[in-house]
Protein backbone atom coordinates (compact mmCIF):
# COMPACT_ATOMS: atom_id res chain seq x y z
CA UNK A 1 0.00 0.00 0.00
CA UNK A 2 1.75 3.34 -1.01
CA UNK A 3 1.78 6.02 1.48
CA UNK A 4 0.02 9.77 0.13
CA UNK A 5 1.49 12.28 1.66
CA UNK A 6 -1.38 14.58 0.74
CA UNK A 7 -3.73 12.16 3.09
CA UNK A 8 -1.83 12.70 6.19
CA UNK A 9 -2.30 16.71 5.48
CA UNK A 10 -6.22 16.48 5.04
CA UNK A 11 -6.05 14.02 8.32
CA UNK A 12 -3.82 16.64 9.90
CA UNK A 13 -6.43 19.66 8.90
CA UNK A 14 -9.85 17.58 9.92
CA UNK A 15 -8.20 17.12 12.89
CA UNK A 16 -7.44 21.03 13.72
CA UNK A 17 -10.94 21.82 12.40
CA UNK A 18 -12.70 19.15 13.99
CA UNK A 19 -12.75 21.21 17.75
CA UNK A 20 -13.54 24.08 15.92
CA UNK A 21 -16.91 22.77 13.99
CA UNK A 22 -17.67 20.98 17.64
CA UNK A 23 -17.47 24.54 18.89
CA UNK A 24 -19.89 26.33 16.61
CA UNK A 25 -22.23 28.30 18.30
CA UNK A 26 -25.38 25.62 17.86
CA UNK A 27 -28.23 24.32 20.28
CA UNK A 28 -27.05 20.81 20.17
CA UNK A 29 -23.23 20.72 21.11
CA UNK A 30 -21.44 18.04 19.08
CA UNK A 31 -18.76 15.90 21.21
CA UNK A 32 -15.80 16.19 19.36
CA UNK A 33 -15.08 12.84 18.72
CA UNK A 34 -18.45 12.60 16.81
CA UNK A 35 -17.02 14.98 14.83
CA UNK A 36 -13.85 13.65 13.79
CA UNK A 37 -15.38 10.36 12.55
CA UNK A 38 -17.88 12.38 10.70
CA UNK A 39 -15.69 14.64 9.17
CA UNK A 40 -13.80 11.52 8.46
CA UNK A 41 -17.02 10.09 6.31
CA UNK A 42 -16.55 13.45 4.33
CA UNK A 43 -13.42 13.20 3.41
CA UNK A 44 -12.58 9.87 2.90
CA UNK A 45 -13.72 8.04 -0.44
CA UNK A 46 -16.99 7.17 -0.37
CA UNK A 47 -17.71 11.18 -0.28
CA UNK A 48 -14.81 13.79 -1.23
CA UNK A 49 -12.47 11.06 -1.83
CA UNK A 50 -9.96 13.74 -0.76
CA UNK A 51 -7.97 10.89 1.96
CA UNK A 52 -7.75 7.29 1.37
CA UNK A 53 -6.29 4.68 3.95
CA UNK A 54 -2.65 4.11 3.12
CA UNK A 55 0.33 2.77 4.91
CA UNK A 56 1.24 5.57 6.89
CA UNK A 57 -2.39 6.71 8.25
CA UNK A 58 -2.56 2.94 9.41
CA UNK A 59 -0.09 2.87 11.65
CA UNK A 60 -0.61 5.52 12.94
CA UNK A 61 -3.85 4.58 13.68
CA UNK A 62 -2.69 1.99 15.36
CA UNK A 63 -0.96 3.84 18.08
CA UNK A 64 -3.27 6.29 18.30
CA UNK A 65 -6.21 3.20 19.20
CA UNK A 66 -2.93 1.90 21.53
CA UNK A 67 -3.17 5.31 22.95
CA UNK A 68 -6.73 5.61 23.17
CA UNK A 69 -6.89 2.24 25.43
CA UNK A 70 -3.39 4.06 27.72
CA UNK A 71 -5.47 7.00 28.40
CA UNK A 72 -8.54 4.99 29.05
CA UNK A 73 -6.77 2.90 31.52
CA UNK A 74 -5.56 6.41 33.02
CA UNK A 75 -8.61 7.66 33.54
CA UNK A 76 -9.63 4.67 36.46
CA UNK A 77 -9.03 6.31 39.46
CA UNK A 78 -8.48 3.75 42.36
CA UNK A 79 -10.74 6.54 44.52
CA UNK A 80 -13.80 5.84 42.39
CA UNK A 81 -13.34 1.96 42.91
CA UNK A 82 -14.02 1.80 46.21
CA UNK A 83 -17.51 2.67 48.21
CA UNK A 84 -21.13 2.93 47.17
CA UNK A 85 -20.54 4.42 43.82
CA UNK A 86 -17.92 1.76 43.15
CA UNK A 87 -20.26 -1.54 44.32
CA UNK A 88 -23.32 0.49 42.04
CA UNK A 89 -20.89 0.58 38.80
CA UNK A 90 -20.33 -3.09 39.44
CA UNK A 91 -23.36 -4.61 39.53
CA UNK A 92 -24.76 -2.29 37.02
CA UNK A 93 -21.74 -3.26 34.58
CA UNK A 94 -22.89 -7.24 35.63
CA UNK A 95 -26.55 -6.24 35.28
CA UNK A 96 -25.69 -4.62 32.04
CA UNK A 97 -23.63 -7.53 30.68
CA UNK A 98 -26.53 -9.80 31.00
CA UNK A 99 -28.95 -7.51 29.10
CA UNK A 100 -26.42 -6.73 26.36
CA UNK A 101 -25.90 -10.45 25.89
CA UNK A 102 -29.38 -11.49 26.03
CA UNK A 103 -30.12 -8.75 23.51
CA UNK A 104 -27.52 -9.95 20.99
CA UNK A 105 -28.51 -13.62 20.94
CA UNK A 106 -31.68 -12.64 20.32
CA UNK A 107 -30.84 -10.54 17.50
CA UNK A 108 -28.34 -13.42 16.30
CA UNK A 109 -31.42 -16.06 16.84
CA UNK A 110 -33.27 -14.48 14.10
CA UNK A 111 -30.40 -14.03 11.94
CA UNK A 112 -30.34 -9.88 12.68
CA UNK A 113 -26.67 -10.20 13.37
CA UNK A 114 -23.55 -11.84 13.64
CA UNK A 115 -21.03 -12.49 16.50
CA UNK A 116 -23.01 -11.94 18.93
CA UNK A 117 -20.35 -12.13 22.13
CA UNK A 118 -18.75 -9.29 20.43
CA UNK A 119 -21.96 -7.26 19.84
CA UNK A 120 -23.16 -8.20 23.52
CA UNK A 121 -19.67 -6.81 24.72
CA UNK A 122 -20.23 -3.47 22.70
CA UNK A 123 -23.43 -3.06 24.33
CA UNK A 124 -21.66 -2.91 27.40
CA UNK A 125 -19.49 -0.24 26.97
CA UNK A 126 -19.29 3.25 28.47
CA UNK A 127 -17.54 6.78 26.71
CA UNK A 128 -15.86 7.98 29.97
CA UNK A 129 -13.09 9.48 28.39
CA UNK A 130 -15.82 11.89 26.48
CA UNK A 131 -18.31 11.93 29.45
CA UNK A 132 -15.49 13.80 31.51
CA UNK A 133 -15.24 17.11 29.35
CA UNK A 134 -18.92 17.25 29.04
CA UNK A 135 -19.27 17.05 32.58
CA UNK A 136 -16.56 19.37 33.55
CA UNK A 137 -18.15 21.83 31.37
CA UNK A 138 -22.00 21.59 32.33
CA UNK A 139 -20.41 21.96 36.13
CA UNK A 140 -21.54 18.50 37.24
CA UNK A 141 -18.23 16.64 38.26
CA UNK A 142 -19.11 17.16 41.50
CA UNK A 143 -22.38 16.48 41.37
CA UNK A 144 -23.45 13.31 43.57
CA UNK A 145 -24.90 12.42 39.90
CA UNK A 146 -21.71 13.47 37.78
CA UNK A 147 -19.69 11.21 40.18
CA UNK A 148 -22.20 7.81 39.96
CA UNK A 149 -21.61 8.77 36.13
CA UNK A 150 -17.91 8.67 36.51
CA UNK A 151 -18.05 5.18 38.55
CA UNK A 152 -19.91 3.57 36.05
CA UNK A 153 -18.18 4.55 33.26
CA UNK A 154 -15.09 3.34 35.06
CA UNK A 155 -16.79 -0.03 35.27
CA UNK A 156 -17.79 0.71 31.47
CA UNK A 157 -14.25 0.44 30.48
CA UNK A 158 -12.60 -1.75 32.72
CA UNK A 159 -14.92 -4.57 32.71
CA UNK A 160 -15.71 -4.52 28.45
CA UNK A 161 -11.58 -4.86 28.06
CA UNK A 162 -11.27 -7.20 30.26
CA UNK A 163 -14.24 -9.39 28.57
CA UNK A 164 -12.23 -8.69 25.36
CA UNK A 165 -9.14 -10.01 25.39
CA UNK A 166 -10.68 -13.29 27.62
CA UNK A 167 -13.13 -13.53 24.35
CA UNK A 168 -10.29 -13.67 21.85
CA UNK A 169 -7.93 -15.65 24.26
CA UNK A 170 -10.98 -18.70 24.35
CA UNK A 171 -11.73 -18.20 20.64
CA UNK A 172 -8.50 -18.75 19.28
CA UNK A 173 -9.19 -22.06 19.75
CA UNK A 174 -6.07 -22.35 21.80
CA UNK A 175 -6.59 -22.79 25.86
CA UNK A 176 -3.28 -21.71 26.90
CA UNK A 177 -3.90 -18.51 25.72
CA UNK A 178 -6.06 -17.83 29.02
CA UNK A 179 -3.05 -18.98 30.69
CA UNK A 180 -0.83 -16.24 29.10
CA UNK A 181 -3.70 -13.94 29.80
CA UNK A 182 -2.96 -14.58 33.47
CA UNK A 183 0.81 -15.06 32.99
CA UNK A 184 0.52 -11.16 31.91
CA UNK A 185 -2.20 -10.21 34.06
CA UNK A 186 0.33 -11.07 36.72
CA UNK A 187 3.49 -9.26 34.58
CA UNK A 188 1.14 -5.83 34.57
CA UNK A 189 0.74 -6.13 38.48
CA UNK A 190 4.56 -6.67 39.27
CA UNK A 191 5.15 -3.75 36.96
CA UNK A 192 2.69 -1.63 38.52
CA UNK A 193 3.73 -2.52 42.21
CA UNK A 194 7.21 -1.76 41.02
CA UNK A 195 5.99 1.64 39.56
CA UNK A 196 4.50 2.28 42.73
CA UNK A 197 7.20 2.02 45.20
CA UNK A 198 10.59 2.21 43.08
CA UNK A 199 10.93 5.49 43.43
CA UNK A 200 15.11 6.18 43.15
CA UNK A 201 16.54 9.53 43.64
CA UNK A 202 18.33 10.15 40.60
CA UNK A 203 15.48 9.24 38.41
CA UNK A 204 13.20 11.35 40.79
CA UNK A 205 15.39 14.25 40.42
CA UNK A 206 15.56 14.00 36.69
CA UNK A 207 11.57 13.38 35.89
CA UNK A 208 11.31 16.96 37.94
CA UNK A 209 14.51 19.01 36.20
CA UNK A 210 13.38 16.95 32.62
CA UNK A 211 9.41 18.10 33.10
CA UNK A 212 9.87 21.44 31.33
CA UNK A 213 12.74 20.51 29.44
CA UNK A 214 13.88 18.93 26.23
CA UNK A 215 14.66 15.40 28.20
CA UNK A 216 10.66 15.01 29.19
CA UNK A 217 12.07 11.94 31.18
CA UNK A 218 8.45 11.24 32.62
CA UNK A 219 6.68 11.38 29.16
CA UNK A 220 9.61 8.82 27.81
CA UNK A 221 8.82 6.11 30.58
CA UNK A 222 5.60 6.21 30.48
CA UNK A 223 5.50 5.66 26.31
CA UNK A 224 8.45 3.04 27.20
CA UNK A 225 5.89 1.18 29.41
CA UNK A 226 3.02 1.37 26.60
CA UNK A 227 5.37 -0.18 24.38
CA UNK A 228 6.66 -2.67 26.30
CA UNK A 229 3.50 -4.39 27.63
CA UNK A 230 1.61 -3.83 24.02
CA UNK A 231 4.79 -5.79 22.61
CA UNK A 232 4.19 -7.92 25.43
CA UNK A 233 1.04 -8.64 25.22
CA UNK A 234 0.78 -9.08 21.27
CA UNK A 235 4.09 -12.02 21.84
CA UNK A 236 1.88 -13.82 24.16
CA UNK A 237 -0.96 -13.56 21.29
CA UNK A 238 -3.10 -11.55 23.24
CA UNK A 239 -4.88 -8.10 22.09
CA UNK A 240 -2.43 -4.95 22.18
CA UNK A 241 -5.68 -3.32 23.86
CA UNK A 242 -5.47 -5.27 26.90
CA UNK A 243 -1.37 -4.07 27.58
CA UNK A 244 -2.35 -0.33 26.36
CA UNK A 245 -4.75 -0.43 29.15
CA UNK A 246 -2.37 -1.75 31.82
CA UNK A 247 0.16 0.74 31.06
CA UNK A 248 -2.14 3.37 31.33
CA UNK A 249 -3.52 2.09 34.73
CA UNK A 250 -0.12 2.10 36.00
CA UNK A 251 1.00 5.07 34.82
CA UNK A 252 -2.38 6.45 36.73
CA UNK A 253 -1.65 4.81 40.23
CA UNK A 254 1.96 6.94 39.59
CA UNK A 255 0.65 9.90 38.66
CA UNK A 256 -1.84 10.97 40.96
CA UNK A 257 -2.92 14.35 42.33
CA UNK A 258 -1.67 17.87 42.12
CA UNK A 259 1.85 17.58 41.20
CA UNK A 260 1.06 15.36 38.19
CA UNK A 261 -1.25 17.92 36.60
CA UNK A 262 1.87 19.13 34.07
CA UNK A 263 2.49 15.52 32.96
CA UNK A 264 -1.23 14.85 32.54
CA UNK A 265 -0.93 18.02 30.42
CA UNK A 266 1.69 16.58 28.11
CA UNK A 267 0.17 12.83 27.80
CA UNK A 268 -3.30 14.74 26.77
CA UNK A 269 -1.28 16.80 24.19
CA UNK A 270 0.27 13.56 22.76
CA UNK A 271 -2.64 11.72 23.08
CA UNK A 272 -5.88 13.73 22.07
CA UNK A 273 -3.75 16.25 20.54
CA UNK A 274 -2.34 14.12 17.83
CA UNK A 275 -2.70 10.38 17.94
CA UNK A 276 -6.53 9.60 18.81
CA UNK A 277 -7.63 11.75 16.53
CA UNK A 278 -5.89 10.44 13.87
CA UNK A 279 -7.71 7.14 14.81
CA UNK A 280 -11.21 8.28 14.34
CA UNK A 281 -10.75 10.36 11.49
CA UNK A 282 -9.33 7.51 10.07
CA UNK A 283 -12.72 5.12 11.10
CA UNK A 284 -13.89 7.40 9.59
CA UNK A 285 -12.59 7.41 6.49
CA UNK A 286 -12.83 3.43 6.70
CA UNK A 287 -16.62 4.06 7.80
CA UNK A 288 -18.61 1.76 5.54
CA UNK A 289 -21.00 4.31 4.55
CA UNK A 290 -23.01 2.63 1.70
CA UNK A 291 -23.77 -0.64 4.27
CA UNK A 292 -26.57 2.51 5.45
CA UNK A 293 -27.94 2.29 2.37
CA UNK A 294 -29.08 -1.31 3.30
CA UNK A 295 -32.39 -1.01 4.49
CA UNK A 296 -31.97 -4.09 7.21
CA UNK A 297 -28.54 -2.18 8.76
CA UNK A 298 -30.27 0.83 8.49
CA UNK A 299 -33.04 -0.71 10.87
CA UNK A 300 -30.09 -1.45 13.09
CA UNK A 301 -28.94 1.79 14.09
CA UNK A 302 -31.71 3.27 16.32
CA UNK A 303 -31.87 -0.76 17.49
CA UNK A 304 -28.48 -0.59 19.09
CA UNK A 305 -29.43 2.98 20.61
CA UNK A 306 -31.56 1.56 22.04
CA UNK A 307 -30.61 -1.06 23.19
CA UNK A 308 -27.81 0.74 24.85
CA UNK A 309 -29.80 2.53 26.66
CA UNK A 310 -31.76 -0.56 27.62
CA UNK A 311 -28.15 -2.50 28.74
CA UNK A 312 -26.29 0.86 30.13
CA UNK A 313 -28.91 3.11 31.65
CA UNK A 314 -32.15 0.80 32.65
CA UNK A 315 -29.12 -1.01 35.39
CA UNK A 316 -28.26 2.52 36.40
CA UNK A 317 -31.84 3.53 36.49
CA UNK A 318 -32.75 0.62 38.64
CA UNK A 319 -29.86 0.16 41.14
CA UNK A 320 -30.22 4.42 42.27
CA UNK A 321 -33.48 3.77 43.65
CA UNK A 322 -32.17 5.04 47.07
CA UNK A 323 -29.64 7.15 46.48
CA UNK A 324 -31.15 9.34 43.73
CA UNK A 325 -34.69 11.53 42.85
CA UNK A 326 -36.40 9.83 39.54
CA UNK A 327 -35.43 12.84 37.78
CA UNK A 328 -31.61 12.34 38.38
CA UNK A 329 -31.91 8.40 37.94
CA UNK A 330 -33.04 9.22 34.22
CA UNK A 331 -30.26 12.07 33.94
CA UNK A 332 -27.87 8.95 34.93
CA UNK A 333 -29.32 5.98 33.25
CA UNK A 334 -28.61 8.58 30.05
CA UNK A 335 -25.55 9.57 30.61
CA UNK A 336 -24.34 6.04 31.47
CA UNK A 337 -25.52 5.27 28.05
CA UNK A 338 -23.09 7.42 26.13
CA UNK A 339 -20.74 5.46 24.20
CA UNK A 340 -18.03 5.06 20.94
CA UNK A 341 -14.87 5.17 21.83
CA UNK A 342 -14.39 1.40 23.15
CA UNK A 343 -17.53 0.49 20.71
CA UNK A 344 -15.11 1.96 17.47
CA UNK A 345 -12.41 0.06 19.18
CA UNK A 346 -14.08 -3.18 19.82
CA UNK A 347 -15.93 -3.22 16.20
CA UNK A 348 -11.88 -2.28 15.00
CA UNK A 349 -10.20 -5.30 16.43
CA UNK A 350 -13.70 -7.52 15.68
CA UNK A 351 -13.57 -6.84 12.14
CA UNK A 352 -9.66 -7.00 11.64
CA UNK A 353 -10.34 -10.67 13.02
CA UNK A 354 -12.64 -11.50 10.83
CA UNK A 355 -15.84 -11.93 14.10
CA UNK A 356 -17.70 -9.25 12.67
CA UNK A 357 -19.11 -7.84 9.30
CA UNK A 358 -18.68 -4.67 8.06
CA UNK A 359 -22.23 -3.91 8.10
CA UNK A 360 -22.88 -5.00 11.74
CA UNK A 361 -19.65 -2.74 12.74
CA UNK A 362 -21.37 0.08 10.60
CA UNK A 363 -24.33 0.03 12.68
CA UNK A 364 -22.55 -0.34 15.58
CA UNK A 365 -20.41 2.67 15.34
CA UNK A 366 -23.22 4.57 14.29
CA UNK A 367 -25.71 4.07 17.02
CA UNK A 368 -23.22 5.04 19.53
CA UNK A 369 -22.58 8.26 17.85
CA UNK A 370 -26.05 9.03 17.98
CA UNK A 371 -25.70 8.02 21.81
CA UNK A 372 -22.79 10.05 22.24
CA UNK A 373 -24.59 13.01 20.55
CA UNK A 374 -28.13 12.55 21.86
CA UNK A 375 -27.86 10.98 25.07
CA UNK A 376 -25.27 13.37 27.26
CA UNK A 377 -27.59 15.84 25.66
CA UNK A 378 -30.44 14.38 27.17
CA UNK A 379 -29.05 13.87 30.64
CA UNK A 380 -27.22 17.52 31.51
CA UNK A 381 -30.80 18.86 30.20
CA UNK A 382 -32.47 16.72 33.05
CA UNK A 383 -29.99 17.81 35.87
CA UNK A 384 -30.05 21.54 35.16
CA UNK A 385 -34.26 21.37 35.27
Amino acid sequence: MEISRETVVVVLAVAALAPLLADLPRRVRVPVVVTEIAAGIIVGPQVLDLAQPDAMLETLAQFGLAFLFFMAGMEIDPANLRGRPAELAARGWVASLALGMAAAFVLWSVNGIGAPVLVGLALTTSALGALVPILRDAELADHRVGRLVLAGGAAGEFGPIVALSIVLAVASGEPWRTVLLVVFAVVAIAAGVVATRARPPRVVRLIEATMHSSGQLALRLALLLLGVLVVLAGSLGLDIVLGAFAAGFIVGLVARGEDAHDFHVKLDAVGYGFLIPIFFINTGIGFNLDALGDLGTLVLVPLFAVLFLVARGLPAWLLTRAELVERERTALAFMTAAALPLVVAITEVATETGRLSEDDAAALVGAAMLSLLVFPLVGTALLKR
